[in-house]
């Protein structure tokens, strides 16, 4: 799973940015215009997207097919996010000087061979192969898509605010999030072999997708030179440390609030709630999803301590609200519970992700960023692999107390550096780079 926010781009050297086209200059590869290609480009987010998030429905599948215990299923989980992270900070950003187009291409294409190894086998090694390769494609096509899609937009709407791509880029990404669950809960409830049959529609419009991307125009014009490569940096304000300690805090909370959901949440309504319909375990996904992106994308105005001060009221409301329901057996609590944590973990992200760039020394907004990630995919794995290794010595019941409690100390602990005025210049404050590589785009 990759949620993005704000879509940010910079160039290897990030003092610049990357060489773009002269917009009065024909086109550079593609039979597409600009205007055509945005939304082309913005499909093939969803549809990659959504094919990363098709398998939540399944887990239970693969338990009774396979015998897969419920750690086993966290650990798959976070071998996706272990892809992502790798993908991120080694090969996320060499589009600023490969180009979009190519890159997005490679990255479809990975995703594509990862639906042919879901398709070949349902055996434990394949299925963690699978989603390694998984989570390293769809790094590599969220770090391009997004920031091509604001380059053609700007090149469609010359003069334009870059709002309209920042939206679609976040409908896209959160929007596929949502889709490929429901997808892949009613294609396993009504189809013969719901381990085969969703991958190999997938497989189909992956392709689809790369016959789109192929005929799009390229944004990004070759550099004059060839740029060495390095991995990208991560570097943290200094003096604004404690600030961007607490964003990563709330980032980390807001990540693992929605890996439950595409993890442990199916196996909680077949088992615990007694509802083994698997387009019931998709529309859960979809509704906690669906939640974050209307929240994301329905509330432009709102400001940043708003954003932050809802996001950390209703993400542990319903965080408690799911626990109870699951104690409780109660399906509607749960569901509800879920949709008002995906709203508050929604914007508890964004929040965070506006925090941290309003940190940023001028220049390395990537760099800062990058930091940001890695506690979102540490969150996205770490909590809930805990809470599958718990589940081997109590129930899953108390182990999602666990789960649960961690995750609103987390956010009472950042809460009050969040909440509170920072009266730190971004551009005054010296970075210092943290001694890890790599790079993201959002």
């Amino acid at each position: 799973m990759t949620v993005s926010s704000s879509p940010v781009s910079s160039s290897p050297d990030s003092t610049a940015p990357p060489p773009t086209p002269d917009p009065r200059q024909p086109l550079r590869g593609g039979r597409l215009g600009h205007g055509k290609a945005f939304w082309l480009i913005a499909f093939v987010y969803m549809i990659n997207l959504a094919f990363t998030a098709v398998p939540a429905p399944l887990w239970t599948v693969y338990q009774q097919q396979d015998g897969f215990s419920t750690f086993m299923i966290t650990v798959v989980f976070a071998a996706y996010s272990v892809g992502v992270i790798i993908s991120l900070f080694l090969v996320g950003h060499i589009s600023d000087w490969h180009g979009r187009r190519r890159i997005l291409l490679i990255g479809v294409l990975t995703e594509a061979v990862s639906a042919l190894l879901a398709l070949a086998s349902t055996s434990l090694p394949v299925l963690l192969v699978t989603r390694l390769v998984v989570g390293f494609g769809i790094g590599m096509v969220t770090a391009t898509a997004t920031a091509f899609l604001i380059e053609l937009h700007h090149r469609a709407r010359p003069g334009d605010s870059r709002a309209r791509a920042d939206i679609v880029a976040t409908a896209a990404n959160i929007g596929g999030l949502a889709v490929g669950p429901l997808i892949g809960g009613l294609l396993a409830e009504y189809v013969a072999r719901p381990l085969q049959v969703p991958y190999l529609i997938f497989l189909g419009l992956l392709l689809l997708g790369s016959v789109g991307v192929v005929m799009s125009p390229e944004t990004v014009a070759p550099p004059e030179r060839r740029t060495p490569y390095r991995p990208q940096r991560v570097s943290v304000p200094h003096a604004a440390r404690p600030r961007f300690f607490a964003a990563s805090a709330a980032t980390f909370a807001a990540f693992a609030a929605f890996g439950l959901f595409t993890s442990l949440g199916p196996g909680f309504i077949a088992g615990t709630l007694h509802h083994p319909s698997r387009s019931l375990a998709g529309l859960s996904a979809f509704m906690v999803f669906g939640a974050a992106a209307l929240a994301q994308t329905a509330l432009p105005g709102w400001s940043l301590h708003k954003l932050l001060s809802r996001g950390l009221v209703l993400m542990p409301l319903g965080l408690i609200a799911v626990t109870t329901g699951v104690w409780q057996a109660d399906l509607t609590l749960f569901l509800g519970g879920g949709v008002v944590t995906g709203a508050g973990a929604g914007l508890l992200f964004k929040g965070s992700v506006s925090t941290v760039l309003g940190l940023a020394v001028h220049g390395s907004r990537s760099e800062t960023l990058a930091g940001l990630f890695l506690s979102a995919y540490a969150g996205l794995s770490l909590p809930v692999l805990g809470v599958g290794v718990a589940t081997r010595f109590v129930a899953a019941e108390v182990a999602l107390i666990g789960f649960t409690a961690l995750l609103l100390l987390l956010c009472a602990a950042g809460s009050r550096r969040l909440l509170r005025p920072e009266r730190i210049t971004p551009d005054a404050v010296p970075a210092a780079e943290v001694r890890v590589q790599g790079r993201t785009e959002l």
